[in-house]
Order: structure tokens, then C-alpha cells, then sequence
């Protein structure tokens, strides 16, 4: 898979066992990012994708909505002292007439892989106004669907299936069939090589859509779904206070802990049907019943 995985020798130690023996690892490179000519972020990723990965990126950001946006994107030649293309710096011409992100949401020069948002001026600056309303988006999605997203979403992992290390971002329709899959070692690359895919497709606004992510779902996941047009956000594991805040504030639905038949409803449940289900009264602390 080229650049994607590297092998390394291992001492692999099993009980008893002790075998020296070759493993495949994901790759993680640095990514940087210039929008006409000028640095705007270094990233850690999984080599792939990239332009799909600068335009999600700038997608969020509320810079790019289109493929139109973007007259070109490239790697930069002459990324080293003599002259070589390393393949880990993308320059992307905007379209005349798009503006360039703001200095006020730019991030620090350096991300890594695990952390999207460090370097945001503010928690005020993040929440940028979206395109697009998804509040209005009235699909319907059943329980039943959401159930069989996360087994859909890893059979799709080739990369996973060799290495383990990677998160995965995949895009789905109401009925469940798979739209887009993306991997990295990074949750907000994955997202972002999912949404900027589907920029450069004309696809936006994702109506009708959900997005599931693999690991937890953090309030940039939220953020760069709601810019999308998604309405529907699931993870197989814990959401942030603050996602679940901007999930109720954009008329989102979020679900989290999604495994198997389980899963938490933290906003828009209007969306999710149930089937053959009954809700049982909150039990407050103490355990009794509200009003008790």
C-alpha cells in the first residue's frame, strides 16, 4: 500500500512465546496545508487522500462549499534544501472571489494527529456559522440501521485490517448503504477526507446522511458534520458535553456508545425510530421517580 504502511521487525512475546517477526505499521507523516501560496496548518496523517483531506479542512473552516471554490490544488515541488517533493506539503489556489480563512479561526502551525482544534483562538471562533441548516433536514433513520453502521464501517477498513492504528470516518445513506469511507491515524482527517471527497463531488449539503465515526465524537467532529449539511452523527464511543451542546444548538442528531442493538441518543432522537421499543421513565437519583 506504499506510503500508507510501513514494515518494521518486532519481538512479539506471546505467553511463553518469543519470536522476532516483521509488522505492519500505518504511516504518519506531516501534512502542510497552504491556501494560495501561504502556510495555514501542519497536520499528522496517514499519507492519502490529501487533496480530499485540505478541502474537508477548509470545508469546515466555512472557506471552500464547492468544487467551484477551488481553481487547483498541488504538491509543492521544492520541499526540501535540494529541491525534492516530499508529497507532505499541498498548496490550494481558491477560486477568485473565495476568500481566504480568516486570521481569527486560524490554527497553530503544528496539529497533531489526535488533536484537531489545538491552536483556536477561541471556543467562540470555532463555532462558525454554517451554510446550511440541518434542523430543517427531516430524514428519519431506524435504530435497527444504526446498529449495523459499525460492523458496515470496519469490514470497510482495508488499511485496519493490516495495522490496527486507524480511525475511520464513513459516510452513509438513511438505509444504511456506505456513500464514502475514509481512514488515518487521526478522527478529524478521517472526517475530513469524507467531507472533502464529497466537495469536490458537488455533493454538499449532505441531506439525508449520516456520518459515522469510528472512536469518540468530539465537538470538532460535530462542528465539521453540522458545516457539512449531515444531519445525523454516530460514534462507537463517548461524545463531549460540548458536541452534545452544539449537536442541540444546530437541530443535530447525536449517538453515541453505538454497539450493536446499544446505543445513547443525545440529540435530535426525533430522528431515530424505534421499533417495538418503549421508553421507560427517568429514574432520578436515589432512584426515584421524577416527582417522588
Amino acid at each position: 500500500m506504499g506510503r500508507v504502511t510501513v514494515r518494521k521487525k518486532v519481538l512479539r512475546i506471546r505467553d511463553s512465546t518469543v519470536n522476532e517477526r516483521v509488522d505492519t505499521l500505518v504511516a504518519e507523516e506531516p501534512l502542510e496545508i497552504r491556501v494560495n501560496g501561504a502556510p495555514l496548518s501542519v497536520t499528522m496523517r496517514t499519507p492519502g487522500h490529501d487533496f480530499d483531506l485540505a478541502v474537508g479542512f477548509l470545508a469546515g473552516e466555512g472557506v471552500v462549499h464547492r468544487a467551484e471554490d477551488i481553481r487547483a490544488i498541488r504538491y509543492c515541488a521544492g520541499a526540501t534544501e535540494d529541491g525534492a517533493n516530499t508529497y507532505n506539503v499541498l498548496d490550494v489556489d481558491l477560486a477568485s472571489g473565495v476568500a481566504p480563512p480568516d486570521a481569527s479561526v486560524e490554527r497553530n502551525f503544528y496539529t497533531t494527529s489526535s488533536c484537531g482544534l489545538c491552536g483556536k483562538a477561541s471556543l467562540d471562533a470555532v463555532r462558525t456559522k454554517a451554510t446550511w441548516s440541518v434542523a430543517e433536514d427531516d430524514v428519519r433513520v431506524t435504530a435497527q440501521t444504526l446498529s449495523q453502521l459499525p460492523d458496515r464501517l470496519r469490514k470497510a477498513q482495508r488499511v485496519f485490517d493490516r495495522t490496527g492504528g486507524l480511525h475511520a470516518a464513513g459516510l452513509f445513506t438513511e438505509s444504511g448503504e456506505l456513500v464514502a469511507v475514509r481512514e488515518d491515524v487521526g478522527r478529524h482527517n478521517a472526517v475530513d477526507k469524507v467531507v472533502g471527497w464529497a466537495v469536490r463531488a458537488n455533493l454538499l449539503p449532505l441531506r439525508a446522511r449520516v456520518l459515522m465515526v469510528s472512536g469518540r465524537a468530539s465537538f470538532e467532529l460535530m462542528q465539521k458534520a453540522w458545516m457539512a449539511g449531515i444531519p445525523v452523527m454516530s460514534a462507537v464511543s463517548a461524545p463531549s458535553s460540548l458536541a452534545v451542546d452544539l449537536a442541540e444548538e444546530s437541530g443535530s442528531t447525536l449517538v453515541g456508545f453505538l454497539r450493536g442493538a446499544s446505543m445513547n441518543v443525545y440529540a435530535g432522537r426525533w430522528r431515530v425510530l424505534l421499533e417495538k421499543a418503549s421508553i421507560a421513565p427517568l429514574t432520578a437519583p436515589g432512584g426515584l421517580r421524577p416527582g417522588q
